[in-house]
């Protein structure tokens, strides 16, 4: 029987972070194998966090049904999870922190403010493309209440100081973008303060936003490498900018491709992506077979039956395409 590659002394720590807004559909099982599968190949640790920050988005026992599904499929973390909603002091001191070095400022703006800014400024709404916080707030509140608290961006990219960590970027000189390199994708960049501007930190409802929750988590977790779905891809320069920001090393990243449906739009539970079936043995291989293929994975055949079999095939291939890829 294959015996499969567990976690060593390795430095490596790679982990998955569902949000339980709905159970593991096709696409999410996609980035779940691929996290498990980089961990193993590294010999690496692999940890699950759910990231349940927003309440009214959460279904009540998705967490509980993602941690079922992920174990039906022999991805087992080697730690016990975590869950957001436990470590919100963390995420108040790292404000904090921001706000002492004058990296966080409090915005009073609502969305229609947001909304009449971008319409003086001439910038058209246009499907996917995110739009710059127009700075409304970033000279002060001008006797206004603060609502929600935003991430100076400029500001934190004029400094321009070094990065440290295995996915440490460069600054452009030329025209101020932030260049990275994807272990998938290859070279990528972005302008932040063009693209993504002064973004927002903590809510005005008092939540905690995804961008400080998932870098803090990072952090204080050492997750030293990220593997996630493709559609995140644009989220990272910002997160590795408030990384530096906060004093803490950026992880190397891997984008996976999406899952999409026939009409070419990404499978997602908004979007109503089924549950992935794990009644059986037999429906958690089909799953898991699914989620390889989507990885351009080697097909597990009949010298392959069993489960640690398939995976045990799924690491090797893994280790092949993308420890090389640091």
């Amino acid at each position: 029987m294959t015996t499969l590659p567990t976690a060593t002394t390795s430095s490596y720590v790679g982990r998955f972070a569902p949000s339980p807004t709905g159970p593991l559909h096709a696409g999410s099982l996609v980035a779940a194998l691929a996290s498990w599968l980089d961990a193993r190949a590294h010999q690496g640790r692999w940890l699950v966090r759910i990231e349940d920050i927003d309440p009214p988005r959460c279904m009540p026992g998705a967490a509980r049904l993602i941690l079922q599904q992920l174990d039906a499929c022999g991805l087992v973390p080697d730690d016990a999870p975590v869950w957001q909603s436990a470590r919100g002091a963390l995420y108040e001191r790292a404000l904090q922190r921001l706000l002492e070095r004058q990296l966080a400022y409090p915005c009073a703006c609502t969305r229609r403010d947001i909304e009449l800014a971008w319409e003086q400024m001439g910038l058209a709404r246009e499907r996917h493309i995110e739009r710059p916080y127009p700075g409304t707030c970033r000279c002060g509140l001008q006797g206004r209440p603060a609502r929600a608290w935003r991430f100076a961006t400029e500001k934190a990219a004029r400094r321009q100081q070094p990065f440290a960590g295995l996915g440490a970027p460069q600054w452009d000189p030329a025209d101020g973008r932030l260049l990275w390199h994807d272990r998938r994708l290859g070279a990528q960049s972005q302008d932040l303060a063009q693209s993504v501007g002064d973004f927002v930190l903590r809510r005005a409802d008092g939540l905690w936003a995804y961008q400080l929750a998932v870098v803090v988590d990072d952090g204080d977790q050492q997750v030293s490498h990220v593997v996630r779905g493709e559609d995140l891809t644009d989220n990272t320069p910002r997160q590795m900018l408030l990384q530096q920001a906060l004093g803490l090393p950026t992880p190397a990243y891997l984008h996976t491709p999406l899952v999409r449906r026939a009409d070419g739009e990404k499978l997602s539970k908004q979007h109503g992506a089924r549950s992935i079936d794990v009644s059986t043995p037999a429906a958690s291989r089909a799953a898991l077979d699914a989620a390889a293929a989507a990885l351009d994975l080697p097909v597990a055949d009949c010298t392959h039956k069993n489960r640690a079999d398939a995976l045990a095939l799924w690491v090797a291939a893994w280790r092949a395409n993308y420890n090389h890829a640091l």
